[in-house]
């Protein structure tokens, strides 16, 4: 048990790393991206000149548990011109989902996962040392900022411990909103972020932050659909929004992925505050319009091609956090407001 907690102790030494003396203001993300296909995308993030961008997961359609093919797939996504600018003028962090972790759907039972591992933190230019290249998952953490004015991303991997899905032998029928083909898995031993990554997170939203961004791959506030969510994991989901009133954690703002649509969703009931989710996909791919049940849903679905924006104004009196989404083109469609003292408990 000493042995334990000194790693994750070790973990949130090496992962919390407070940054640039300037306040993070302006913050870009998104995820599913085919690395075979025109990404337009880029130019519209480009030119809103974020100072970070936070890849979401999916960020290549990998799929293979051949570590050479994966590799190939990434240096095809590296080699786009207008990526290559974004990389230049703005910090990367990322976390996977399933396509560029190797498998679709996948979880802990992914054979390379290890080996995957390694490739992905290669093309992201992790250092050798790097705790993330010891521990077993991709998580991570950061902390940008002066006091008053931190900004903390935590970047979740609910992959690689993430325990086998339950699935619904006909799924569920699109036309009422509930697509999908997975039902919910009540277990008291299935996990999605395994053990040492939940004492991790404990203590990573116990650091000093104004504003605490949380990335994780798959939707955690949604639960109306039957695809991937935490909601297939009913009691890790409630784990998540224990552990946030547990630690007494403000100003947390989850990020997501995976659903080939965007979204806002809040709920005012999990954690002492309004819990905003902004659901960023997909980068290039297309689903085309669907129908998808979200009670927590703020605004409508979106589904073209769209990326997200997080603008935090820091001169004001209670500093004002704008969530967006904008299309292909830059254009804002979707638009939520909050601020800095309404994320408190």
């Amino acid at each position: 048990m000493r042995l334990f907690r000194l790693l994750v102790l070790i973990g949130v030494l090496c992962c919390v790393v407070t940054a640039d003396a300037a306040p993070l203001s302006t913050i870009a993300y998104g995820s599913c991206a085919k690395q075979e296909d025109p990404q337009p995308i880029w130019k519209a993030l480009n030119e809103a000149d974020p100072k970070l961008f936070i890849f979401l997961g999916d960020n290549i359609y990998g799929d293979s548990h051949d570590m050479d093919v994966m590799r190939r797939k990434w240096d095809m996504f590296g080699a786009i011109p207008e990526y290559q600018k974004l990389r230049n003028n703005a910090e990367i962090l990322a976390t996977w989902d399933d396509h560029d972790y190797g498998v679709n759907d996948g979880g802990a039972e992914f054979e390379m996962k290890a080996e995957s591992q390694q490739v992905f933190l290669d093309f992201f230019e992790e250092p050798a040392d790097s705790p993330r290249r010891k521990q077993e998952g991709i998580y991570d953490a950061k902390v940008f900022g002066p006091k008053g004015k931190r900004v903390q991303v935590i970047l979740l991997d609910t992959r690689y411990h993430r325990s086998p899905l339950t699935r619904k032998e006909h799924g569920y029928h699109k036309a009422d909103g509930h697509r999908g083909k997975f039902t919910v898995d009540l277990s008291p031993e299935a996990t999605i972020l395994g053990a040492a990554q939940w004492a991790w997170l404990e203590e990573q939203l116990r650091v000093s932050a104004e504003v605490r961004i949380v990335a994780t791959s798959i939707q955690l506030v949604p639960n109306g659909h039957h695809s991937e969510k935490w909601g297939n994991f009913p009691l890790e989901r409630e784990r998540f929004f224990q552990l946030v009133k547990l630690t007494g954690a403000g100003g947390v703002i989850l990020l997501s992925g995976d659903r080939h649509c965007a979204e806002l969703s809040r709920t005012d009931d999990e954690v002492g505050y309004s819990l905003f989710e902004v659901t960023a996909s997909p980068l290039n791919r297309n689903m085309g319009w669907h129908n998808e049940v979200n009670e927590h849903r703020v605004g409508v679905l979106y589904t073209a091609h769209n990326f997200g924006m997080l603008h935090i104004d820091w001169d004001a009196k209670d500093p004002k956090i704008t969530l967006q989404i904008c299309s292909v083109n830059g254009e804002v469609v979707l638009q939520a407001h909050t601020t800095v003292g309404k994320l408190q408990p």
